[in-house]
């Protein structure tokens, strides 16, 4: 340990000179730019993938009324579908799905602004999705597939029989999987001519694209503080079910501040 680390005697990290910090800065620098260049080169040849028209007639149950797959784009050209954990019967959505709404309200004006229509669907029955949406606070638009086989055809959904094999199709392979419900996000296009167009799907860590929350986690440095090789987001809780946040256990006093000694 060195002699700055030994003085402040809780930095169990490295500590050097700034000369030293921007150099180490600067090769970081380097590979998180080499990292936006392959970024915009996979986003390039994700929009180049082709499509899939959509030939089977979906229909959901909205709060506005039923809907087809076409109509749930609300006039825009494209959709962001987010497969929200929530099988019929559940008491509450998946909390790791929620995390994920969670971050939705915000997006949805600027998205709206760049011709893309989000929202959620799930096979709960509408009144069960109103009743957990309710409570979780969400104003996005929530939509139920009950009843049809939107959630089985794009691969978020599993029978029982498919569950009893042991594995199931996921993230477009066969493997095992613990619940009848899995997360996942679908992009569509809607043609002048009202065709619709499944132009891209992402699951397993694909969906991590929708949790902004992790990104800035990223940039600290203790980052996520996932320790758990099996389930590394067993940290997540609904947003009304986490304890009070941990705050410092000593404020710092304020030098020359009239208050300082009762700190």
């Amino acid at each position: 340990m060195n002699t700055a680390m030994a003085e402040a005697g809780t930095v169990d990290h490295p500590v050097v000179s700034m000369d030293r910090w921007v150099a180490e800065r600067k090769a970081l620098l380097a590979r998180e730019k080499e990292l936006t260049r392959m970024h915009d080169q996979v986003a390039h040849e994700r929009r180049a993938l082709p499509w899939v028209r959509i030939e089977k007639e979906y229909v959901f149950d909205t709060p506005e009324g039923w809907s087809t797959l076409a109509n749930l784009f609300e006039g825009r050209r494209q959709l962001l579908v987010q497969h929200f954990m929530l099988g019929p019967g559940w008491e509450e959505g998946c909390k790791s799905c929620s995390y994920m709404a969670d971050h939705v309200d915000g997006m949805k004006v600027h998205l709206e602004h760049r011709d893309v229509t989000l929202m959620a669907v799930s096979r709960a029955p509408l009144p069960e999705i109103e009743a957990f949406r309710r409570r979780m606070g969400w104003q996005f638009k929530w939509v139920s597939s009950y009843g049809t086989d939107f959630n089985h055809d794009f691969g978020v959904s599993f029978t029982q029989d498919e569950l009893a094999r042991d594995e199931v199709y996921y993230n477009f392979d066969m493997q095992p999987f613990p619940s009848e419900e899995a997360p996942g996000i679908s992009v569509f296009y809607r043609s002048e001519a009202g065709e619709v167009f499944r132009t891209y799907s992402t699951y397993g860590r694909g969906v991590e694209v929708m949790m902004g929350t992790y990104s800035l986690l990223d940039l600290t440095p203790r980052g996520r503080i996932e320790d758990n090789p099996l389930y590394a987001m067993d940290w997540v809780r609904h947003h009304d079910r986490y304890e009070q946040a941990p705050i410092a256990k000593t404020k710092p006093a304020v030098l020359g501040a009239c208050c300082s000694t009762h700190v």
